[in-house]
């Protein structure tokens, strides 16, 4: 019988897993980057399109796959469509990486592990 941390632990681990996945491809994980860069006001999609060169169409798959993820928040403007990196999603999957190291080896501390302040 599973304690209940083990199974919080266990939906966090599954729901960071599909977080790191939805990222795991080369133009998603670009995506991320140049929509950190752009904080907070984030881009619109003409915007990201240009700036990686990715086709539209193909973008708009991306950008539904890292929404559904929660690691970009999308806004309606008008016509146009913002979007932006979700930092605080992102923070929460650094901290989970670095937890047990900073817990357990003391190698980071956890203070050292919150970003952009």
């Amino acid at each position: 019988m599973l304690k209940p941390r083990q199974i919080d632990d266990s939906a966090l681990t599954a729901r960071f897993a599909d977080m790191l996945s939805a990222m795991g491809t080369e133009p998603r994980l670009r995506i991320i980057r140049l929509l950190l860069s752009a904080h907070p006001q984030g881009m619109v999609v003409g915007e990201i399109a240009d700036q990686l060169d990715i086709p539209k169409s193909t973008l708009s798959h991306h950008l539904e796959k890292l929404k559904n993820e929660d690691l970009v928040n999308v806004v309606r403007q008008g016509t146009y469509l913002w979007y932006s990196a979700n930092n605080d999603a992102l923070q929460e999957l650094l901290g989970f990486l670095y937890a047990e190291c900073c817990t357990r080896n003391k190698v980071i501390e956890p203070q050292a592990i919150v970003c952009c302040s």
